[in-house]
């Protein structure tokens, strides 16, 4: 059995929210002999996802310090036994399909590094409103997102909660940024300045939209904190796109 480990970091976890993100495991169908496992981490120890999670050996519960996202997830890859690593937030919920797009993508292009998706916002209504301007199907070429991302004050085109990666990339740079937040936008930027990527037109993503999100907090948009988080996304991204240059980094 090939599996794909789907990590979701939880802070005061809302049950309906987490249940349904549950829900959207339960109803992929996955390529033959592939498997799923859901590596479900706690940023912080209050035992908070006591008696939320279903008994299901697919899940795998762990806690940590609390250290912000980036520190849950990249805590939780130490138990992630699965040759890609599958970006799942703990109030989004996946699209039937999703899991089978990114895995034949992966298995099929080894030169690919990562996918990413269509996403859809889901609204407190339940209703969904999609990107106006999401790429076409296809290729991303390695630099393409950082480029988007500087020229568009600093928004990809590309949603880095749809993100998938080969397991042996991300370990390779080191996981996810220690930043308070934006460390998966850090991550998605820094896997395409050393890898090709792709993007799926159909939608594999839901995202909740709600008072209680990271993003809507008033902290997100700090502007000098915000200003330090871009800083330091970019130059990560250089300081891997020099050492390309120079043969430092998976020469040729």
């Amino acid at each position: 059995m090939t599996l794909v480990s789907v990590i979701t970091p939880v802070y005061q976890p809302v049950p309906e929210f987490l249940q349904a993100a549950y829900n959207s495991l339960t109803a992929q169908n996955l390529p033959t002999g592939w498997e799923w496992e859901w590596i479900v981490q706690e940023d912080g120890e209050t035992d908070a996802l006591a008696g939320l999670l279903p008994d299901d050996p697919r899940i795998s519960r762990g806690s940590g310090r609390r250290g912000g996202p980036g520190v849950a997830r990249t805590l939780a890859l130490s138990r992630a036994a699965g040759q890609l690593v599958k970006v799942l937030d703990a109030d989004d919920q996946l699209t039937p399909g999703t899991l089978t797009r990114d895995i034949t993508v992966l298995t099929e292009h080894p030169a690919i590094g990562w996918t990413t998706s269509r996403v859809l916002d889901l609204l407190p209504d339940g209703s969904t409103v999609g990107f106006d301007q999401d790429p076409p199907e296809g290729l991303i070429q390695r630099g393409a997102v950082l480029r988007h991302w500087l020229a568009h004050s600093y928004r990809a085109q590309v949603h880095p909660a749809s993100l998938c990666i080969r397991r042996d990339l991300l370990l390779a740079l080191g996981g996810w940024m220690a930043l308070p937040a934006s460390e998966d936008t850090g991550l998605l930027i820094a896997a395409n300045t050393v890898s090709d990527g792709y993007f799926s037109a159909e939608p594999g993503l839901l995202y909740r939209k709600w008072s209680g999100q990271v993003t809507s907090q008033a902290a997100h948009i700090a502007e000098t904190e915000r200003a330090a988080r871009m800083q330091v996304i970019k130059d990560r991204a250089g300081a891997l796109e020099a050492f390309l240059r120079r043969n430092l980094l998976w020469g040729n």
